[in-house]
């Protein structure tokens, strides 16, 4: 064998080596590994340069870097695995803004998203943004516990299995049992609720509403999931998506279209507002809107805009 190819086999065992290490986390000195292998810094510095090549060759989502607070090279992934400062104290205010779950439900929540997400340098900053809001978290006044049993049910969706809850109304009577086709958990301004189609309506106002019923899952005292399938059929599925565009302030109801005329300072926040929005005209006082959407709750909305509204409504 002459010098140059055991040059070249001794290169391509140091580059396998080098490989291994970086594979399993290591972070490795120019200096230490020249004086390893009995090489110069500038072989090392070749062995960083051909690792690059292949790896961006082979289209791998991994890269060397030089971490200087460390003093040597390290293997990272070029795809980032974790949220950015940014994403990270965004989805932070949104959840504390959200008011959704009991103190010891939601501040472990937050404290595991910054741990799992940020990097360990940046962990305080984050902590501190969001630390004022922690401490004068308010709870909702229900006190229910929303994370158990959570996944429970969303499996009972997901399989399709017929549930028996025992829900707390907010009129006689107070306390009813009713059996349920889950379809759906969804989420809206404070409150987590249950979309679910109801079974024996023979004794309801509209036997023959197409629609589901909404619960709210901190009124639910109880529920069993049933060893009993429900089926729906493909063509007529339920779409939490686009439920979710239709309903206003989780008021079940008739699919209806609505047409109103708005005359007040942003267009932008009723399109907001109201996903399904149409301009259906404009003119130098205002617009005239149409949508689609479930139940009466959306009176609320048009009430709370005073003047700014005067509405006309179909059914469809």
């Amino acid at each position: 064998m002459t010098l140059e190819q055991q040059s070249a086999e001794a290169k391509s065992a140091r580059l396998l080596d080098l490989y291994a290490r970086f594979i399993s986390g290591q972070t490795l000195n120019k200096q230490d590994l020249a004086s390893e292998y009995g090489v110069t810094t500038r072989s090392i510095q070749r062995d960083m340069e051909s690792l690059r090549c292949f790896l961006m060759e082979k289209g791998l989502s991994q890269e060397i870097i030089y971490d200087r607070r460390h003093g040597g090279y390290r293997m990272v992934s070029s795809v980032p695995s974790g949220l950015t400062n940014s994403e990270i104290l965004a989805v932070c205010k949104i959840l504390l803004e959200s008011r959704s779950m009991r103190r010891d439900e939601m501040l472990p929540i937050l404290d595991k998203l910054v741990d799992c997400a940020v990097p360990p340098e940046q962990r305080q900053a984050v902590k501190l943004l969001i630390g004022n809001e922690k401490l004068h978290y308010i709870e909702p006044h229900h006190g229910k516990s929303i994370l158990n049993g959570l996944w429970e049910i969303g499996q009972a969706v997901k399989e399709q299995r017929v549930m028996e809850i025992e829900y707390e109304r907010m009129k006689a009577p107070k306390l009813v049992t009713r059996r349920v086709q889950p379809v759906g958990i969804m989420f809206s301004e404070y409150y987590f609720y249950l979309t679910a189609f109801l079974e024996n309506k023979d004794n309801f106002e509209n036997p023959d509403d197409l629609f589901p019923t909404i619960y709210r899952l901190d009124r639910i005292r109880s529920f069993k999931v049933l060893d009993e399938h429900f089926h729906v059929p493909y063509a007529g599925r339920f779409e939490e998506g686009e439920f979710r565009k239709r309903v206003q302030f989780m008021y079940g109801g008739k699919l209806e279209r609505i047409k109103f005329r708005y005359t007040g300072p942003s267009l932008e926040a009723v399109l907001d507002r109201l996903p399904t929005a149409k301009v259906i005209s404009e003119d130098a006082d205002g617009w005239t809107i149409s949508a689609e959407v479930f139940g009466k709750g959306i009176e609320m909305w048009l009430r709370s805009q005073g003047d700014y509204v005067r509405t006309s409504r179909g059914m469809t």
